[in-house]
C-alpha cells in the first residue's frame, strides 16, 4: 500500500570555466531534452536480461536506477521503460530523496516495483566509516519506520545498513539481531549490507553470516581490487546472496574539467558482463543517459572499441576521479586528515556534479578549508595515483564557503 509523498528537487552545478568549474550555476535539474518527455509508445516491450537476486525470489532487469537524480519525472520514465528497482537512502538529501521516490511510486501496484533503502552506519555522513556500536544497532527498527513514512510504504523490499567496511561489523551479533527483528516484523522483505570499502571482505562476511540476503557493493573497471571483488561476488552468488553494484561509472570523467567523459555504456557493460551481478544502480541524471543505459539491457557484452575506451589494457592508468576508498592513504597522513572522505567528496563534486553529496561527505570530517597548507610536500602515496594535496585543498573549501562564492 502506498501513500503520497512530498516532492523534492535538487541543486546541481553544470557550467565549467578555464579553472575547471569556474562560474558554475546551480540549476534544479541535469535533465537534457526536457525532463517531462513521455516514454515512447511503440506497442512493443523492450527486450532485457533479467537475473535472480540471490535466493530472494526477486528477478530484476540488469539495469536499475540509483540516486544521482532527484527529478520525479526521470524515475517515472524509467519505470515506464521497464526498470523495476529503485535505490534510495535516508541520507540522500536528508531524506528528501525517499520522499521523492514515495511520490513516484504512490498509487502503483505494490508488485510492480522494488524499493531498496538504507541507513548509514553510526548515523554519519556519506563516506563515513564509523565503528559499529550496539547503540547504533538498537536504533535500526526505529530508523526503518522513518523511511517507511517517507516512502509511503508498509514495507521495503531491501533494507541495507550502509558504510560497512569490515568483517567484524558485518558479523556483529547486535547488528544481525536487529536486522532480523526488522525482517521478522515484515518491515523489510530482505536485509543486507552496503559497502564502499574492503568490499571483498564485507561480501565474504555477508556469506559467512548466513543472514544477509543482499549486498550492495562498489565495483567498477577502475577499482584497484577489482579482481578480488570479482571472486567474492562469484562466491556470494554461489551461496545465494544477491549482489547489486553501485558506482559502475567510476567517476564519470577522466578529468575534472569534464572534457574527457568515460564511456558510460562501456563502464556499465563491464560490470554487467559478470552474470553473478544481479543488477546495477548507475546514477542516471538525464533522459539521454537513461536511454543509453536501457540500450544495453539485452546485451551487455563489451565490443573491442568499448574495451579500448576503458583503457583496459593500461593497468598503470592513473587518470580519473574515482576513489576506491581503500584507506591506504589514511595511515600516511601526519595530520590524520580523513583523506578517503575528501577524495570521495572530490569525486561527487567534479565527476557527478552533486554538491549536496559532496558537502554531506565533508560534514563528517574535521578538515579545514585548506587542510594541507602547512605541509610543504605531501607524504601520502595514493593507490590511484592522485595528487592528494591538490585535491584535498581544492575540495575542502566546500565545507564552509557559501555556495555563491565557491567559484565552481
Amino acid at each position: 500500500m502506498t501513500k503520497s509523498a512530498n516532492p523534492s528537487g535538487r541543486r546541481s552545478f553544470l557550467k565549467q570555466g578555464a579553472a575547471g568549474l569556474a562560474g558554475a550555476a546551480f540549476l534544479p535539474s541535469l535533465l537534457r531534452g526536457g525532463d517531462k518527455t513521455p516514454a515512447p509508445q511503440t506497442g512493443e516491450k523492450r527486450k532485457m536480461i533479467v537475473r535472480p537476486l540471490g535466493k530472494t525470489g526477486l528477478k530484476l532487469p540488469i539495469v536499475s536506477i540509483g540516486a544521482s537524480s532527484y527529478e520525479p519525472s526521470l524515475y517515472e520514465r524509467a519505470l515506464a521503460e521497464g526498470i523495476v528497482h529503485i535505490d534510495t537512502s535516508q541520507y540522500y538529501l536528508n531524506g528528501r530523496h525517499e520522499e521523492m521516490v514515495g511520490k513516484v511510486i504512490a498509487g502503483r501496484k505494490r508488485d510492480s516495483f522494488v524499493v531498496a533503502t538504507s541507513v548509514l552506519l553510526g548515523n554519519g555522513a556519506p563516506g563515513s566509516y564509523a565503528t559499529f556500536r550496539k547503540e547504533d544497532a538498537a536504533k535500526l527498527p526505529d530508523q526503518i519506520e522513518v523511511s517507511l513514512k517517507r516512502l509511503g510504504l508498509d514495507d521495503v523490499d531491501i533494507f541495507y545498513v550502509a558504510g560497512v567496511s569490515d568483517r567484524e561489523t558485518a558479523l556483529s551479533e547486535a547488528f544481525i539481531t536487529n536486522l532480523q527483528k526488522i525482517k521478522k516484523a515484515g518491515k523489510a522483505r530482505f536485509i543486507g549490507l552496503a559497502t564502499h570499502r574492503n568490499e571483498a571482505e564485507v561480501i565474504r562476511a555477508a556469506v559467512e553470516s548466513k543472514i544477509h540476503d543482499v549486498v550492495l557493493a562498489q565495483w567498477n573497471f577502475r577499482h584497484p581490487q577489482r579482481e578480488d571483488i570479482r571472486k567474492a561476488i562469484g562466491e556470494a552468488s554461489a551461496s545465494g546472496v544477491g549482489i547489486v553494484i553501485m558506482k559502475p561509472m567510476a567517476g564519470a570523467y577522466w578529468d575534472r574539467e569534464r572534457k574527457q567523459p568515460i564511456n558510460g555504456k562501456a563502464a556499465l557493460k563491464w560490470v554487467l558482463q559478470d552474470s553473478h551481478v544481479a543488477t546495477s544502480i548507475p546514477g542516471i541524471t538525464s533522459v539521454d543517459q537513461l536511454e543509453a543505459d536501457l540500450s544495453i539491457m539485452a546485451n551487455p557484452v563489451l565490443t573491442p572499441q568499448e574495451a579500448a575506451d576503458l583503457k583496459l589494457a593500461g593497468e598503470s592508468v592513473t587518470e580519473g576521479l574515482f576513489c576506491a576508498q581503500c584507506g591506504a592513504c589514511a595511515e600516511q597522513c601526519p595530520k590524520a586528515e580523513d583523506i578517503p572522505i575528501l577524495m570521495r567528496s572530490y569525486m561527487y563534486a567534479y565527476g557527478y556534479r552533486d554538491l549536496s553529496r559532496a558537502r554531506g561527505a565533508l560534514a563528517q570530517t574535521a578538515a579545514a578549508n585548506l587542510p594541507c597548507e602547512d605541509c610543504p610536500a605531501c607524504q601520502v602515496k595514493c593507490t590511484m595515483g592522485f595528487d592528494i594535496k591538490e585535491r584535498a585543498m581544492d575540495i575542502a573549501r566546500l565545507k564552509n564557503v557559501p555556495e555563491d562564492l565557491l567559484g565552481f
